[in-house]
């Protein structure tokens, strides 16, 4: 009995440290919780929106259809296209980038990425809207000064500019440690895990609030997860890339020069495409890059199988725009490290691109779990507090 006591005394003070450690963890959680879980609902509604705000853009402007008889016709050539955006924005004489429809009755989406008019921000390029059909330019937006567009920005910086994703990393940061404190104060003994991943019958609604609560966090977990670390990593490339880099090297983009002489002309459009798919017989064309100035060449984007983002792929050929001669190639499904495919992999696992349609149906309905979580978590705050009201 005198042995049986003294562990008993000995156990009280281990018991007392892990009561008061649980109560510290658990008041950080709820009020980081209260705080920046505001951002993290924020982010969580604005995210659901941007897996479809191409398509979303194109519902809220019908002027962005394409009619299914127009579609039936021959599109115009691509030089075409470059020669009708330039005549209708001729002070804008760098490089356009234009992005291919996503289907025939979509348009070819051209971004001008460094406007004068934007040329402070960090982001914000000149947009323009063309017709494949008849080459007509029939809409001209600034990024950030469109509904889809500024919400993107909410998203991603706050409507901060680079201040915005620098706060937005660090909340991330602060969000994830939400995240697991959550974890640890749920995490149950062994043979109460069936209990704890489960709603009670037949229970109460403070109960039932707090089974709300721990089973939307526990069953989203590893989606939150991957959501959040990927923002972070997408929200502050500057201070990680170079960290993977060191890890293991990630590609360096080459910027590969036209020879220019006076009196040359440069190859077409549509020939410096039929050149890069010459390279990538098998692969699909997504974007163009015109040359910005006279010394620079034409970058062409196309998709192979295998790719994690088909609307951001990574093959790439560059081709001098006088000769047709390819400069350089970028072949991601043969050249990439590790450190290029876990870069390559953070944005399509974040859009949920990487699974398809399902990914992108998965994520859309992962950003109302921090609604639920954050409802429900002050609820609960709420509920205790009435408690411990009464008790005084």
């Amino acid at each position: 009995m005198i042995f049986n006591n003294n562990l008993s005394k000995s156990t009280q003070p281990k018991a007392s440290h892990r009561s008061h450690l649980r109560q510290l963890w658990l008041k950080f959680h709820l009020y980081l919780g209260l705080t920046a879980g505001l951002i993290f609902v924020l982010a969580g509604l604005t995210g659901s929106l941007l897996v479809f705000y191409v398509e979303i853009d194109e519902m809220l402007n019908p002027q962005l259809q394409i009619s299914a008889t127009q579609a039936q016709q021959p599109p115009q050539t691509y030089e075409t296209l470059l020669q009708s955006l330039q005549k209708t924005h001729p002070e804008r004489n760098g490089a356009w980038r234009m992005e291919l429809p996503r289907h025939p009755q979509a348009m070819l989406m051209a971004r001008y990425y460094k406007p004068k008019e934007t040329a402070h921000l960090h982001f914000a390029p000149y947009i323009a809207w063309v017709n494949p059909y008849t080459a007509q330019v029939v809409s001209s937006r600034f990024w950030g000064q469109y509904l889809m567009t500024w919400i993107y920005d909410l998203h991603f910086t706050l409507l901060l500019d680079m201040t915005g994703k620098l706060l937005m990393g660090i909340i991330g940061g602060l969000l994830l440690i939400v995240t697991l404190t959550g974890v640890y104060l749920w995490w149950p003994p062994l043979h109460k895990l069936k209990a704890a991943l489960s709603f009670k019958r037949h229970s109460s609604y403070t109960r039932f609030i707090f089974d709300l609560h721990k089973v939307n966090g526990m069953y989203g977990l590893l989606l939150m997860l991957v959501l959040l670390i990927s923002g972070i990593l997408l929200e502050l490339p500057d201070t990680f890339n170079p960290l993977i880099n060191r890890l293991s090297p990630v590609y360096e983009m080459p910027k590969p020069a036209s020879y220019y002489q006076a009196g040359r002309q440069r190859i077409s459009v549509d020939s410096a495409v039929k050149i890069a798919q010459h390279v990538y017989p098998q692969a699909q064309l997504r974007w163009i890059e015109t040359p910005k100035n006279p010394e620079s060449s034409y970058r062409i984007m196309l998709y192979q199988q295998g790719e994690p983002s088909q609307r951001f792929p990574k093959t790439m050929v560059w081709v001098e725009q006088y000769s047709g001669k390819v400069l350089s190639v970028r072949n991601p499904l043969q050249d990439n490290s590790g450190g290029d495919t876990f870069i390559n992999w953070l944005h399509p696992l974040h859009s949920g691109e990487i699974a398809g349609l399902t990914g992108r149906w998965l994520v859309f309905f992962s950003g109302f779990i921090p609604l639920i979580l954050y409802v429900t978590g002050f609820i609960r705050w709420r509920q205790k507090q009435r408690v411990k009201f009464k008790g005084l």
